[in-house]
């Protein structure tokens, strides 16, 4: 038995092997980052689109939520001369920028697979489908017809407001009659999400859970905070409606407590927050409890695209959500940003090119820049 002094100096050594060693021509070199925030004219939506850029001229994009200045300088800090290579050491190395992350991680990991000429989800093992199913969130009376045009069969409805807490039968009673309408307008093939947005009661989120047994329901999203497990997972073993929770849970861990607890049905890890790398690894820990993950996508469209990729490389995946604005202005934004959102028949295509497998038009995203 080696002493204790002795095995920590050797999986320190085991450690520093790990570390990326740059050498100076190595063409995956990162050389600079660049930043675009930009918000949708009609919607407001913001987002901030990441361009890395190597020594070989080789340029690899990302998407996050809003970043402050100091964490592109905290950023710039800590990759500039690093290997793309190396995306999962790295995201150890930006823990002083919680919200660029997840962009970095999907710009390094388009960088690697151009280099490797090959679309990501083949260089991340997949793909282990041909097609990824799309969920709408509809945002109004006439979101679900405007989303069936075009081509979305699952959608998300958000939950009708509550004037009090623990409101009890009216307020059940209120969202069957919503489902129901919903339900009569879609016609047979489509389906459904309810999303709570964590504004229920436990009491609440349990009766409209059994309610909505009859309907059918992909999943009952958020019904209510995770502050108690215990309720959750009342609600859970109580009712066949299946449940969804991930979506504001910022570390590894919280996915892991719900597992174990047995209290969800479909992991919401957000895209925004966790990027490839880390969904890849929550969902690697739900496959074991045959859990199902729908990521949590609210942002661009070169999210979307990172979003199919991890879609292709993991068995698990359920189905992605994808921004549908109203306004035609911010449809024809993201359109214009990256074309990936095409659905046909409730389904996205993988893109099939090297990298992220998109052509991001950097005149667009000057033309749409918020002011700062």
């Amino acid at each position: 038995m080696p002493h204790p002094a002795v095995a920590r100096r050797s999986r320190l050594a085991a450690f520093t092997a790990l570390q990326p060693r740059v050498s100076a021509n190595d063409p995956l070199a990162i050389s600079a980052i660049k930043t675009w925030p930009l918000r949708e004219p009609a919607s407001g939506r913001r987002y901030t689109v990441v361009r890395l850029e190597t020594v070989s001229r080789m340029r690899g994009y990302g998407e996050c939520r809003v970043a402050p200045p100091r964490e592109v300088e905290a950023v710039r800090r800590a990759i500039i001369g690093q290997p793309a290579s190396a995306a999962e050491i790295l995201w150890q190395r930006m823990g002083d920028a919680p919200n660029l992350r997840a962009a970095i991680n999907m710009a390094q990991l388009d960088l690697f697979a151009q280099a490797a000429k090959a679309p990501l989800y083949q260089v991340l093992g997949g793909p282990t489908r041909n097609k990824a199913r799309a969920l709408a969130p509809l945002d109004g009376a006439a979101a679900l017809e405007r989303a069936q045009n075009a081509g979305f069969r699952a959608f998300a409805t958000p939950a009708p407001a509550h004037e009090f807490r623990n409101a009890g039968k009216s307020y059940v009673s209120a969202v069957a009659t919503l489902m129901n309408r919903l339900r009569n307008a879609a016609g047979d093939g489509n389906d459904f999400v309810l999303d709570a947005a964590a504004a229920l009661t436990p009491g609440d989120a349990q009766s409209l859970a059994a309610e909505l047994e009859s309907f059918h329901m992909l999943w009952f999203d958020e019904p209510c905070p995770l502050s108690n497990l215990g309720a959750i997972r009342k609600i859970a073993s109580e009712n066949v409606t299946p449940l969804g929770f991930g979506r504001r849970i910022p570390a590894p861990g919280g996915f892991q407590d719900l597992l174990r607890e047995d209290a969800v049905d479909i992991l919401r890890p957000d895209l925004a927050t966790h990027g490839i790398t880390a969904i890849r690894r929550i969902a690697a820990l739900a496959e074991v409890y045959y859990i199902a993950v729908a990521p949590y996508h609210d942002g661009g469209p070169i999210a979307t695209a990172a979003a199919l990729h991890l879609a292709a490389s993991i068995p698990n995946f359920f189905i992605q959500q994808v921004p549908f604005p109203a306004d035609p202005r911010d449809r024809e934004m993201r359109q214009q940003i990256a074309a990936v959102e095409a659905v046909k028949d409730g389904f996205l295509d993988l893109p099939n090119q090297p990298g992220l497998g998109i052509q991001v038009k950097e005149s667009v995203l000057d033309k749409y820049q918020e002011a700062a």
